[in-house]
């Protein structure tokens, strides 16, 4: 995937203000309207001035694009950073697919980039809301909890940033903290709604919600997939071959598991109901699925090695077997 310049596209600098974008959209724009510009090149250029004033006029899209920095170049091959988003207040008035924030068409109808999709796809898709004009909007946000959080549940306070804009047509960043209880049970994906917490009401209309979308910040140890929890175990291999009782980590702490004999890398064993627990009668606890890696001890002093040179005595072992003879 591409990354996409949209300052370079729009030919102004990184500093612009909201109207300078503006401008230089419009300007841009009319040069290279298909029906009317002779340039060979001019539905394509006016796909991505499209995409880019989309962006740049935006001031939440625009603030979480500049957040990734400026280091990336016009074309050059980019992946978005895991968890880019984070902590990042963006409200609910999420553009549809094919317009700008403000229900203009933009681009001729053409779409939007992989790129374009990559970042802000789920945030153009979010529903727009059918309250009463007075109702304050509802935001949203992706917050990173422990694993843990889930397993106890937690109070946690989180900061969150949100971009307006000053008055001098800059876009800034407003920061806020609140205190959140992290129920039980919660899982990656799912959302927490604060009554309230969105946002303000116009004429003494009630304010909006902020749903907080739910991810878990990487861990050293563990692996999540929806409820199920993954760990690597490492075991000797006379563990592995004979068989033994081994303490195993679990996030609520650690567990005695049996290694059957004969045990090979990759065999896993689970550990029922010790995933992400029940957060509610239909939605039951995970389970633990422990995965076993075989480690092979060096051999760097002279009774390790003789050790080894035992072993290729004792048995009749050869792990390429299955390969063709010549």
């Amino acid at each position: 995937m591409e990354y996409k310049d949209y300052y370079q596209v729009l030919g102004v600098p990184r500093t612009a203000t909201q109207d300078e974008i503006k401008q230089a959209y419009r300007k841009l724009a009319r040069k290279y309207h298909p029906d009317v510009s002779k340039h060979t090149d001019a539905e394509e250029r006016f796909k991505e001035l499209g995409e880019a004033n989309e962006v740049l006029k935006d001031p939440e899209k625009r603030a979480a694009y500049d957040q990734m920095g400026n280091q990336w170049k016009q074309g050059q091959q980019f992946q978005p950073p895991p968890n880019w988003n984070e902590g990042f207040e963006f409200s609910g008035r999420g553009a549809e697919a094919g317009q700008s924030a403000s229900g203009e068409p933009f681009g001729g109808g053409f779409g939007h980039s992989d790129f374009f999709e990559s970042l802000f796809g789920q945030q153009a898709r979010q529903p727009r809301q059918h309250s009463a004009p007075a109702q304050g909007e509802d935001h949203h946000a992706k917050v990173l909890i422990d694993l843990e959080d889930s397993y106890r549940g937690a109070k946690r306070t989180i900061s969150l940033r949100m971009p307006t804009v000053d008055a001098n047509g800059h876009v800034v960043m407003a920061d806020r903290t609140l205190d959140v209880s992290v129920p039980k049970g919660i899982r990656a994906g799912q959302h927490l709604r604060l009554a309230g917490q969105g946002g303000q009401g116009a004429r003494a209309g009630a304010a909006g919600d902020l749903f907080l979308e739910i991810e878990f910040k990487p861990h050293g140890l563990f692996r999540v997939d929806d409820r199920d929890v993954y760990l690597i175990l490492p075991l000797a291999p006379w563990e592995a071959a004979l068989g033994a009782t081994v303490d195993v980590p679990t996030p609520e702490g650690q567990v005695s598991l049996t290694i059957p004999p004969h045990s090979t890398a990759g065999k896993k064993l689970r550990l029922k109901g010790k995933g992400i627990p029940s957060g509610s009668v239909n939605s039951p606890a995970g389970d633990q699925y422990v995965v076993l890696e075989i480690g092979l001890p060096p051999a760097n002093s002279d009774k390790e090695k003789e050790a080894y040179r035992a072993m290729a005595e004792a048995f009749d072992f050869n792990p390429r077997r299955h390969f063709p003879s010549h």
